[in-house]
C-alpha cells in the first residue's frame, strides 16, 4: 500500500479509497485551503444572483422532480431547502455503520468543495466540524434507488445541520438537539440550492464501494495466502503457477496471482518431497487459483478504478458552472458504480465459492498422508466434517445475493425518474457476500492449517512457515472433536485483524523477500 498522507485538502487533492478510510480513521486530517474557498463563494453568489434576477433554474427556484415546472418565490426558495430535506428523510431499516456514515460526509464534501455546487461556507464548514468531531448522523440503509442520488440516506445524512435527525456523539446515540446543547451549536438556514445539493449524489453508494474495495482486497489477499496453505497441506503442483504458462495467457490478475503464490512456495521442502510423484495433475481448486482468483483481481481492478473517478468527481444537481450556464443533467445516476459493484459482487462470491471447494478436497483423504477428515481417529470423531457444511450454506447464499441489483429499474418521481440505477442495493449486498466470504475463508484458514500439520517434520518455505505458526497460537491443532464453533470465531477474528497479511509483511520485510508481481502496482494499492 502507498502510505496516505498526514493532510488531504478536499476539493483539491486526488482523493482514493484509501485516503478516504486514513481520514474516516483519523489518520489523515481533511481541511479546505483559501482558494477552495474563494471557488466555493464565486458559486455560491452565482446561486444567489440567479435568485436574485428570478430566472426559472431546476432546484434553486423551482419544485423538485415532477414539481420542475412550479416556479418557487424568492422569499420561498429558503423555505423549500429546508423543506427538501424533511420531505426526503424516508429511510427504513437498520442504520448503516457510523464509518459508512462517515465516509458519505467525508466524500461530500469533497465533490461540494469543488466549487460547482453553489453551497455555502458555513455549510461546507458544519459538515467538517461534524467529521472532524465524530458526531456521526444516523443514517436507515434502505429508501435509496440510486438515482437522482442516494436522496432518502444523504437527506437523513444532513438532517442534523437543521436540528433535526440523530447522531452517534462519544459513543451515544443522541438527538440533534442534545447534541446542540452538549455543543453550543445552532441549527442552519439553508439558502437557495443547499438542500438539493446536499441530497443529490452517489455518496451511499460510493461509500459503500469504497469498503467493497477494501474488504474485497483483504480476502483477495488472503485467499492467495490461504489457497497456498492448502497445495501445500494436499501436496499440490507448483507447475500452474510457472510464469512461462501465464505468459501465454497475460491476464493481470492471472499473472499476479500466480507470481506470488510461486513466491509464496519458494523454498517448501514439503513441495521438494514429491517433485517426482506419479500425480498428473491436481483439481481445478488447487490448479486454477490463478485464473478464478485472478479473475476477481480483475473485477476488483475495475471497481477500484471506476471509483477513483466517481471519488473525485461532482454528482449533484444542477452544476454551477458560470454566471451564464448551470446545467440540469444526470450525474447524480448511480450506474457506473451499481454495475461495476455487481461484477465485484460475483467477484467475491467466487472467492467463497473456490474456498469451499478446497476445503471440501481436504476432508477426503485422497492426499497421501492427510486423514480423511483431517483426523486420523475418525468414528467416533466427525473431525472437519461439519466445518464444510457451514461453507456450503454460506456460498449458497452468496450465490442468491449475485443477482445483480442493477438489472432492475422501477419508475419513481411521477415518472419523472423512469430508469434508476439500484446502486445501493447493489452496495450494501456487496458487504454482505464479503461478510460470508471472511467466514468462508477462516474455516479453510483453519483446515488448511490442520491438513499443513500432517506435512511435519517437513517443512514450507519461511513465509508459510511462520503463518502457520501464527495460526497456531490461536487456534490449538484437533486431534479429537471439541466445538469448533470456537475455531471459527477466532479464525474470523484472524480473517477481520489481517494477521496472515501481516505476518507475510513482517517476515519479508525481515528475510528482504521480493514478492513484487509486475501488476503490483495495481493490485496492492487503492
Amino acid at each position: 500500500m502507498i502510505p496516505v498522507p498526514k493532510n488531504f485538502l478536499f476539493g483539491e487533492d486526488h482523493l482514493s479509497a484509501s485516503i478516504a478510510l486514513a481520514i474516516a480513521q483519523g489518520k489523515t486530517k481533511g481541511s479546505i485551503s483559501e482558494e477552495t474557498r474563494e471557488k466555493v463563494v464565486r458559486s455560491r453568489t452565482i446561486v444567489e444572483n440567479i435568485v436574485e434576477k428570478g430566472h426559472a433554474v431546476y432546484g434553486i427556484n423551482t419544485g423538485f422532480g415532477p414539481l420542475c415546472t412550479t416556479k418557487i418565490s424568492k422569499t420561498e426558495t429558503k423555505i423549500l431547502q429546508t423543506n427538501i430535506l424533511q420531505s426526503h428523510s424516508v429511510g427504513v431499516g437498520t442504520p448503516i455503520a457510523s464509518e459508512i456514515a462517515k465516509l458519505m460526509m467525508i466524500l461530500k464534501v469533497h465533490s461540494l468543495a469543488k466549487g460547482y455546487s453553489g453551497i455555502s461556507e458555513i455549510t461546507l464548514d458544519r459538515i467538517l466540524w461534524h467529521i472532524d468531531n465524530d458526531a456521526i448522523p444516523l443514517v436507515p440503509s434502505q429508501g435509496s434507488v440510486g438515482a437522482s442520488g442516494d436522496l432518502a440516506p444523504l437527506s437523513h445524512l444532513f438532517l442534523p445541520l437543521i436540528g433535526l435527525g440523530k447522531v452517534i456523539y462519544r459513543n451515544e446515540e443522541i438527538t440533534t438537539a442534545q447534541l446542540f446543547k452538549k455543543t453550543g451549536l445552532k441549527p442552519l438556514e439553508l439558502g437557495p440550492k443547499e438542500g438539493l445539493a446536499l441530497i443529490n449524489g452517489t455518496q451511499f453508494i460510493a461509500a459503500h464501494a469504497v469498503k467493497v474495495v477494501e474488504k474485497l482486497h483483504s480476502c483477495l489477499s488472503q485467499a492467495d495466502i490461504i489457497g497456498t496453505m492448502m497445495i501445500e497441506g494436499l501436496q499440490g503442483s507448483v507447475k500452474p503457477f510457472y510464469k512461462e504458462l501465464h505468459a501465454l495467457r497475460p491476464f493481470k490478475g492471472n499473472i499476479h496471482v500466480a507470481t506470488r503464490i510461486k513466491s509464496f512456495l519458494e523454498g517448501s521442502e514439503i513441495m521438494e518431497d514429491h517433485i517426482d510423484c506419479d500425480r498428473v495433475q491436481d483439481p481445478y481448486s488447487l490448479r486454477c487459483m490463478p485464473q478464478v482468483h485472478g479473475a476477481s483481481r480483475n473485477a476488483w481492478l475495475h471497481l477500484k478504478e471506476l471509483l477513483e473517478t466517481e471519488l473525485n468527481s461532482v454528482t449533484d444537481n444542477p452544476i454551477i458552472i458560470d454566471e451564464e450556464l448551470t446545467i440540469s443533467g444526470g450525474s447524480f445516476h448511480g450506474q457506473p458504480l451499481a454495475m461495476a459493484i455487481d461484477y465485484a459482487c460475483l467477484a467475491a462470491s467466487e472467492i467463497g465459492n473456490i474456498s469451499d471447494r478446497r476445503i471440501y478436497l481436504a476432508l477426503e483423504g485422497n492426499s497421501p498422508g492427510v486423514p480423511k477428515l483431517l483426523m486420523k481417529d475418525t468414528g467416533i470423531n466427525s473431525g472437519y466434517m461439519i466445518l464444510q457444511y457451514t461453507t456450503a450454506a454460506l456460498a449458497s447464499e452468496n450465490k442468491g445475493l449475485c443477482f445483480p441489483s442493477s438489472a432492475d429499474s422501477i419508475p419513481t418521481s411521477l415518472g419523472q425518474e423512469d430508469h434508476v440505477s439500484m446502486g445501493s442495493i447493489s452496495g450494501r449486498k456487496a458487504l454482505r457476500v464479503l461478510e460470508n466470504v471472511e467466514k468462508i475463508l477462516a474455516i479453510e484458514l483453519l483446515t488448511a492449517a490442520q491438513a499443513f500439520e500432517f506435512r511435519k517434520p517437513m517443512k514450507s518455505g519461511i513465509l508459510l512457515d511462520e503463518i502457520h505458526q501464527k495460526i497456531r497460537t490461536k487456534v490449538a491443532f484437533a486431534d479429537k472433536d471439541r466445538v469448533f464453533a470456537n475455531d471459527i470465531e477466532a479464525g474470523i477474528a484472524m480473517i477481520k485483524d489481517k494477521t496472515i497479511i501481516k505476518v507475510i509483511e513482517r517476515v519479508s520485510k525481515r528475510e528482504k523477500l521480493d514478492l513484487s508481481t509486475p501488476y503490483s502496482q495495481e493490485f496492492e494499492n487503492y
